[in-house]
């Protein structure tokens, strides 16, 4: 599909084509009457559109075709009905067809993937009829455990989804079948899926049921996928906002990954016994995520850019021969850069990753903005300082020569 390819090559006429294909499945199909002689005079009365029907109607014995015959007799039928007033019906009786693979082939989900490319690429690139053709080739992907081939083609998917314009509602079931696929092919690259299908939601359906349980669905993926740290991307979804009056407990519960501490969680928990296990969250990993997510507020309100290891004990609940571990976990997440002093036993925070950044966060950049232009002031003051002094010694030194050389040059004229 990463072809652009919107041509397709196959020599005769009309006539000839159909009579040709329509002799081929006779040939597979066997017996009495034959498709080409129940053509024959439709073609010559031309009713293409009642030909095209029964030809595509009779293309299921296709199923039972040889290997190396089986994309050329796809090419031709692609051919003949690419050009029809019909093609939107044709096209899903065809790609439903394609849906089931070659019988008595290994490859046969291959093949069905290879014809449905010819399909989308011959397809004028803003035809809405491509994303049906995509979607059948998501269905046989996923049937057949072969994410790995489509993946590297969604990088054309944004645009895929703005040529085709086929509205809001198809936009987002393509995104969720995506998905899904990638999802159960253990591709982390669902979450972001969920994430664009979610953001096709206008506020009056953000409570609706599809909505709310992809909002659940990507709550609990943020939560549950060990890497992922980042919950801002979710706190401005519509769906995801209308949890708050849907499920309460499970929006009070996500409240906390977006900008509680540990201590919340801890607190969730004894009030909510058994709640996590329930809603299919390894308590594990929330509590892992957890720490890091509170070692990094911790690190982002220390004020002087140091964290005694007292501080991230205490906030964490671990003990505190374990706070240099956490630290280093920190590190390596990306969240937090900075180095351990053992010596004062502090964190030295270099640059932190913030959770989120809303009004108390410029608050804080202001108030570190001033602090520095405060440091900018001294520094500079301490330059024009050193510089005004300089130019007062200079002009000490240089009224003194000149004084002695005044000096110097009465003597001289005296003695003449």
């Amino acid at each position: 599909m990463a072809s652009t390819v919107n041509t397709l090559l196959v020599e005769g006429s009309f006539d000839d084509q159909v009579i040709e294909l329509a002799e081929y499945f006779d040939t597979l199909k066997g017996g009495e009457p034959t498709l080409a002689q129940e053509l024959q005079p439709l073609l010559e009365k031309g009713e293409k559109e009642d030909v095209m029907e029964k030809l595509v109607e009779a293309s299921s014995v296709l199923s039972q075709a040889p290997e190396k015959e089986y994309i050329p007799a796809y090419n031709l039928l692609v051919h003949l009905i690419r050009t029809s007033p019909l093609l939107p019906s044709l096209l899903d009786t065809v790609t439903a067809n394609l849906s089931v693979p070659l019988k008595n082939s290994p490859n046969g989900a291959v093949l069905s993937l290879t014809i449905l490319t010819t399909i989308f690429n011959v397809l004028s690139p803003e035809s809405s009829l491509r994303s049906e053709v995509f979607r059948s080739i998501i269905k046989i992907v996923e049937e057949n455990g072969l994410y790995e081939t489509l993946k590297p083609q969604l990088k054309s998917l944004d645009r895929w989804l703005l040529e085709w314009d086929s509205g809001v509602e198809d936009t987002r079931d393509v995104l969720v079948l995506l998905a899904n696929v990638a999802e159960k092919a253990g591709d982390n690259q669902f979450y972001e899926f969920l994430v664009q299908a979610l953001q096709r939601f206008p506020v009056d359906e953000a409570d609706e049921d599809e909505a709310r349980e992809l909002a659940i669905r990507a709550v609990k993926a943020a939560i549950t996928l060990p890497h992922h740290m980042e919950f801002s991307d979710l706190t401005t979804l519509e769906p995801v906002k209308a949890l708050s009056a849907t499920d309460p407990e499970f929006y009070a519960f996500f409240e906390i990954f977006a900008a509680g501490e540990f201590q919340d969680l801890e607190e969730f928990k004894e009030e909510h016994e058994g709640w996590l296990e329930e809603n299919g969250i390894d308590d594990a990993v929330a509590t892992r995520k957890m720490r890091l997510l509170t070692l990094t507020t911790l690190a982002a309100k220390a004020q002087d850019r140091s964290l005694p290891y007292s501080r991230i004990a205490a906030g964490l609940h671990i003990p505190p021969e374990e706070v240099e571990l956490w630290v280093i976990d920190v590190i390596r997440a990306g969240l937090v850069e900075g180095k351990l002093s053992q010596l004062s036993q502090t964190f030295l925070i270099h640059r932190v990753a913030y959770r989120s950044f809303g009004k108390e966060e410029w608050v804080e950049v202001g108030q570190r903005l001033e602090s520095w232009k405060e440091s900018l002031r001294g520094i500079l003051d301490v330059i024009v300082a050193a510089r005004r002094q300089v130019e007062t010694q200079t002009e000490k030194e240089k009224s003194a020569a000149e004084r002695l050389l005044q000096q110097s040059g009465d003597g001289v004229l005296g003695e003449a």
